[in-house]
């Protein structure tokens, strides 16, 4: 269950299409469930305001009966800024070294009452869904593992694992080099709401890749026993210099042959034309003359 928050500069109000309540600060007349606080201005996702809107400020809270329970995130245009830390009930920024939260706003204390609405809902929402035979919805996460800096074998630098199509948010990410787990120089990161109600999690780990390691990243969603794999294996680079001399080298040996191939050309073509020239001229072709061979006499037979 996922309350998506949104706060206007009036009071109007919107209309939860899941149990038809009504959350001030919202546009009218658009389905949705809205968490609205009065101060600040956003436009939220999926809402027609009429006025246009250059930013949009979101916050997403979603509950659920796995782990974890409870989560909540501020983004700035699709740009995950600040998740709240259930557990130790603080705002965490998104990067490490970005900026903290502001002082005096939405402290811990006033999430309460919306995440004791969350859990009531989603209550509400799974008994509905025991009674009827309605079917989970899921999705199969898809992981890709790529480099944070441009490869040089034996210097340090960063893999990131992106893990995308996740519904529910409940999986856990590990990493294994050479079918080895590591779990050093590991830093996971927080859900991040995306526009079609999945989620998208980064976890980095920190290599100095050489030739022949084999990096994974693994996926495993527990509720399903479902597990997802993706790879990483550095490939030597080409050395710019070694490449430059073999680009040149190439250059240059197909220019010779091109030369020598307009010199036979250029011969050929000037051979066909003197032998036509010379058909012109009335030239004929040398004949040799040999005398008319006499038969031999009776008397020469003889001797």
């Amino acid at each position: 269950m996922a309350l998506q928050g949104c706060s206007h500069e009036d009071s109007r109000y919107c209309k939860c299409a899941s149990v038809g309540w009504y959350f001030k600060g919202a546009p009218t007349g658009v389905p949705g469930v809205a968490r609205c606080t009065s101060g600040r201005v956003c436009h939220c996702k999926g809402c027609s305001c009429g006025e246009p809107s250059l930013h949009t400020l979101s916050e997403v809270l979603f509950c659920q009966p796995d782990t974890p329970s409870l989560g909540l995130s501020v983004a700035f245009d699709s740009e995950q800024l600040f998740s709240f830390d259930v557990p130790s009930s603080q705002w965490l920024p998104q990067l490490p070294d970005g900026p903290a939260w502001p002082t005096g706003t939405e402290q811990p204390q006033e999430l309460e009452h919306d995440t004791t609405l969350c859990l009531r809902l989603h209550d509400v929402l799974t008994k509905i869904a025991t009674e009827l035979p309605m079917p989970e919805a899921k999705g199969i996460p898809v992981a890709d593992v790529f480099l944070q800096q441009p490869l040089q074998l034996g210097y340090p630098n960063t893999l990131v694992c992106m893990v995308g199509n996740i519904f529910p948010p409940a999986i856990t990410i590990s990493w294994q080099r050479d079918g080895i787990p590591i779990t050093d120089g590991v830093t996971q990161l927080t859900y991040i709401p995306m526009e079609d109600l999945s989620f998208m999690r980064f976890s980095y780990l920190e290599v100095t890749p050489h030739s022949g390691d084999i990096y994974s990243c693994i996926v495993t969603r527990e509720r399903d026993n479902i597990s997802v794999v993706a790879y990483w294996v550095p490939q030597d680079p080409i050395p710019s210099d070694t490449l430059a001399m073999a680009v040149c080298g190439a250059v240059t040996a197909l220019g010779v042959l091109l030369a020598l191939l307009g010199l036979g050309l250029l011969l050929s073509a000037r051979r066909h034309r003197m032998w036509g020239q010379r058909g012109q001229w009335g030239h004929r072709p040398r004949t040799h003359w040999y005398p008319p061979r006499v038969a031999p006499s009776a008397w020469e037979r003889w001797q």
